[in-house]
């Protein structure tokens, strides 16, 4: 069996859950005993370990949906000789749909997110969201099988494309690496990244989005403890004016309390992991999320998550076990925000349970959220829709 792979992020830039998923299922499939033949297609420049393919010469400069439907045409004609096809998210959507129809391929798609939970793309992409829009929903309701990174999400992508077959949308949920995200205590590595250690903080790891909730999460911070700590490892902006809002609040907020740190970048794994360690609580403000790899990045490293009862969140968080959940209301972010600061204080007060639920979530990560079992069934899925095109 010989997979095609599809996707825009592949190591070394990696910047999204999308992009973590399909990097560690591509290993875990790659060790699997007797498991299928993987050639990985991605955006970019040249990558020693998987086919690279760069926005076409008369592209450049148009709108970045148009050039991502073109980098799919190349990779489509690239994908000759494949017999299943599986894109990752709806910049690569496409290449799978035109692989399926111009070589007779099974094309398969994992759902990591929907562009019709996501109206605040529009800023980001201006007409070319309606053009991703387009372009993901004729390639799920064309796919041989969804793949739902929850139940929640499945659920989701019933909802929003009510003329797809439930049959054929499969759940698959996330995973994460336990070596990778374990945890090291290492107060060095996190003082020099401007923390101090000794300090109980918060921590937020994730892009300036809407998705994210991040202007939430600061309002929230304005009610903590006055001795706690808050650090924020944001960066990817979507747009200039999304990152001058969130630099202005912190600004602001800075002005007010101390131990308000902003990390603008995505750090790499060896003092990330560090931080998480350290953090009394980890913070998870979004709106929307179909599973969210962090809070499970975050259980994996033994610490405690404080996160929005929002999409597939509640099926990785156990609510009261390994941390703790805070509703969401859209029509309401004054009652959100004071949710997120209660629950967050509860943990930033009694550290002694907050470990308690960090070591229960580090278990928890260990017995169900392994990649060698997401690979495998993964591979199911495959093997499924192959047999039911025999």
């Amino acid at each position: 069996m010989r997979i095609g792979i599809v996707t825009r992020e592949w190591p070394p830039d990696v910047y999204g859950g999308a992009g973590v998923h399909v990097e560690h299922l591509v290993a875990a499939m790659r060790s699997l005993p007797g498991g299928p033949d993987i050639d990985v297609h991605c955006f970019g420049g040249p990558r020693d370990d998987a086919t690279a393919h760069d926005v076409p010469d008369g592209l450049r400069g148009v709108n970045g949906a148009l050039q991502a439907i073109g980098v799919d045409v190349g990779i489509a004609a690239a994908l000759d000789g494949a017999d299943l096809v599986h894109s990752h998210t709806w910049y690569a959507n496409t290449a799978g749909l035109l692989a399926g129809l111009v070589h007779g391929i099974p094309h398969v798609v994992t759902a990591h997110s929907l562009e019709p939970r996501r109206p605040w793309k529009a800023e980001q992409l201006g007409g070319g969201y309606r053009l991703s829009s387009w372009a993901e929903r004729t390639a799920y309701l064309a796919a041989d099988a969804v793949v739902a990174v929850s139940a929640g999400m499945r659920d989701d992508v019933l909802a929003v494309y009510p003329d797809l077959d439930p049959a054929r949308v499969h759940v698959v949920r996330n995973g994460v690496d336990a070596e990778a995200y374990r945890p090291v205590e290492a107060p060095d590595t996190v003082r020099a990244l401007g923390v101090d250690p000794g300090r109980p903080y918060a921590l937020f790891v994730g892009r300036i989005t809407r998705q994210k909730g991040l202007p939430h999460l600061l309002a929230a911070a304005e009610q903590l403890p006055p001795d706690a700590g808050l650090v924020l490892c944001a960066g990817a902006a979507d747009t200039p004016a999304e990152r001058q809002e969130v630099a202005d609040a912190v600004a602001a907020l800075q002005a007010r309390r101390e131990g308000v740190v902003w990390i603008e970048e995505m750090l790499p794994r060896e003092q990330l992991v560090p931080l998480i360690t350290g953090a009394t609580v980890f913070v998870v403000p979004s709106v929307y999320e179909p599973l969210g790899i962090v809070n499970l990045e975050a259980a994996a490293c033994g610490t405690a998550v404080v996160a929005s009862a929002v999409g597939g969140i509640p099926e990785v968080v156990d609510d009261g076990r390994t941390g703790l959940l805070v509703p969401y209301d859209p029509e309401d972010a004054v009652a959100f925000a004071g949710g997120l600061a209660a629950r967050m204080t509860d943990l930033l007060d009694d550290p002694g349970r907050a470990a308690q639920m960090g070591a229960a979530g580090r278990e928890r990560v260990l017995a169900e959220f392994g990649w060698p079992a997401i690979a495998r069934q993964t591979v199911e899925v495959y093997a499924s829709v192959l047999a039911a095109r025999s």
